[in-house]
């Protein structure tokens, strides 16, 4: 009889990745990313366990969007005081926040729980090519599209 592996918290393995950004498209690198973040590319998958791996996010200046979103879609933020709604466009986002731009995707795709929270940690994105990680020797990661 087959049984179901439950993973533990202390059995989990977890690997560096690196992701180039350069030529990507938001929403499918974002994805990807949210994927091996929560674990899921993992024979091991455990719903309620962190399971996912560590990835860094380079070239994220350099990710492009399709159509016309450049202009049509906007991002919201409310300060809870009256009259505290911030509207930024895509545009915006992408040259003087993206950073955020890029962490604001990839989070919208994880579960927005304690759980969730902590692969939020687990992420790691910057403008340019150089990253701090190279200690732990982070193996390139290649997605399509």
């Amino acid at each position: 009889m087959r049984q179901t592996t439950m993973t533990k918290p202390a059995d989990v393995v977890r690997q560096w990745y690196v992701v180039d950004g350069a030529g990507m498209t938001l929403g499918r690198l974002a994805s990807e990313v949210a994927t091996v973040l929560r674990g899921k590319h993992k024979p091991t998958y455990t719903p309620n366990v962190d399971g996912g791996d560590f990835v860094i996010v380079i070239n994220a200046d350099k990710i492009e969007v399709t159509g016309d979103q450049e202009f049509k879609k906007f991002y919201y933020n409310h300060s809870n005081h009256p009259g505290g709604m911030r509207k930024r466009s895509t545009r915006t986002m992408r040259e003087s926040f993206t950073v955020e731009w890029v962490e604001r995707a990839i989070h919208g795709m994880l579960p927005h729980t304690k759980l969730g929270d902590k692969q939020r940690t687990h992420l790691f994105v910057y403008k340019g090519e150089n990253h701090p990680h190279a200690a732990q020797k982070p193996v390139e990661m290649v997605i399509k599209g």
